[in-house]
This record gives C-alpha cells, sequence and structure tokens, in this order.
C-alpha cells in the first residue's frame, strides 16, 4: 500500500497553562517547528481568544500543523499533517510537546490517501488524460 501522506493527531494533555495562553509562545513554537525540520513555510496564522486560548495553523508546502489550546484544562488539541515522507513529524510532535512543558501527551497517527500502487497509476493516468 502507499499513501499520500502522514497526519498525527496529538492530544496534549497536563501543559503549562501559561504557555497554552500566550498567543506568540505557541506561534514561535509553531514556527520554530516548522523551520527546524525544514518544512516550507507558506503562511502563519495565530489568534487569541478572550477570556483565553489560542488557535492557529503554519501552512507549509508540504500540508500544515495546527492547534487550538484550553489553558483552563491544561489541554491542547495538535495536528501535524505533511505529504513529505521526508519530513520528521516525529521531531516536530517531540518538539512541539517540549516547548508547551506537556507531559501527558497521545499520539494517533493515520496514513491519508491510502491507495495500492495500481490504484495510485490508474488514477494518475486517468486524471492527466482529461
Amino acid at each position: 500500500m502507499n499513501n499520500l501522506g502522514r497526519h498525527l493527531l496529538v492530544e496534549m494533555k497536563d501543559c503549562d497553562p501559561g504557555l497554552l495562553d500566550d498567543l506568540e509562545a505557541v506561534k514561535e513554537t509553531f514556527v520554530s517547528a516548522a523551520r527546524k525540520a525544514k518544512a516550507t513555510i507558506v503562511k502563519d496564522v495565530f489568534h487569541r481568544f478572550s477570556p483565553y486560548g489560542v488557535s492557529g495553523v503554519v501552512v507549509i508546502a508540504e500540508s500544515h500543523l495546527s492547534i487550538h489550546t484550553w489553558p483552563e484544562y491544561r489541554y491542547a488539541a495538535v495536528d501535524v499533517f505533511t505529504c513529505n515522507h521526508l519530513l520528521d513529524t516525529n521531531f516536530i510532535v517531540d518538539y512541539i510537546v517540549d516547548k508547551l512543558k506537556c507531559t501527558n501527551p497521545s499520539i494517533v497517527d493515520m496514513s491519508r490517501g491510502t491507495f495500492t500502487k495500481v490504484e495510485k497509476e490508474s488514477l494518475v493516468t486517468s486524471w492527466m488524460k482529461e
């Protein structure tokens, strides 16, 4: 089987609530994670909610990194999605977990766009004929 991408869904419990509510800290963590992993950053957008919480995304040429925080629960939901099999998604997750001082992370690792080699070749061939 072949896949088009890898999608890590990260449950981050028991994080530092001050960091989860700090827009600049969250943004710096995500932009730095992308840069250190040598991803190609297209754009980043982050927003701090009132009274608390941060949401943001770093769009990378390889796909995206995103976060939604609930400081009051010491929790963040993180997605790391890439279609570049050479990009080290484990490094990205470890970096984010470390920087946001998460002591209880769990990860669901999903393959996205899973096709057999024959299916993939057939789809690409038919698309190119259109």
